[in-house]
């Protein structure tokens, strides 16, 4: 496949380009200006553009088959994942183009029903970019005319190693046997990247170990 990532020198998005380069797709990464570059996977194409301008957006998703946007706000401009989030869908509406988004893990279920943002232990620190990914799935929720797919980590979400395991949910907060709700980075990508090769959610869902 051709497949475009926004936010491709982040963490996260950095482990997309790299496990989709791995399996052979073609690969488009998108930063915010050319002097990132040197930051980008060097076998990756690379682009900049603004991710809240639809047209941009538009343009690059002319050149692909599938979208990941795995962007992140600096502390203090979460708002800016809506503003994104809106512009992708707005780009992306009516195009033959389905787009796979990073999200999460705060409008996920806890056991109680309670959404994991609106439990008492939840850090306070957190709760903006936990409340800009909530809004950044009430967007797709509310959107049409876009194929679209969101992908909620579980409560920990680490750079570590790639064993291809993990489990998914839907709407449910992940955890195992030890009480433990994570995965890694590198994983996280394998669950992204199985899911653009062989598509089973619509929606949301979420996995873990």
């Amino acid at each position: 496949m051709r497949i475009t990532v926004f936010g491709a020198t982040g963490a996260t998005g950095s482990r997309m380009v790299a496990e989709a380069l791995a399996r052979g797709h073609q690969v488009t990464a998108v930063a915010r200006s050319a002097a990132r570059f040197p930051d980008l996977h060097p076998q990756a194409t690379h682009r900049a553009a603004d991710a809240t301008d639809p047209a941009a957006i538009a343009a690059l998703a002319a050149e692909a088959d599938l979208v990941i946007t795995a962007t992140r706000p600096r502390p203090g401009r979460e708002p800016e994942l809506v503003q994104v989030t809106e512009a992708l869908f707005t780009g992306l509406r009516e195009r033959d183009v389905r787009l796979l988004l990073v999200g999460g893990s705060a409008s996920l279920r806890v056991a109680t029903g309670e959404l994991l943002v609106d439990t008492a232990d939840f850090p306070a620190h957190l709760r903006p970019i936990a409340l800009a990914c909530k809004d950044q799935l009430a967007v797709a929720e509310a959107s049409t005319g876009v194929d679209w797919t969101y992908l909620s980590p579980p409560m920990l979400l680490e750079p570590g190693v790639r064993t291809g395991r993990y489990r998914t949910g839907k709407d449910e907060l992940l955890i195992d046997e030890q009480g433990d709700s994570a995965i890694s980075m590198e994983d996280f990508a394998v669950a992204l990247l199985d899911e653009a090769e062989r598509p089973r959610h619509r929606g949301r869902f979420t996995v873990a170990y």
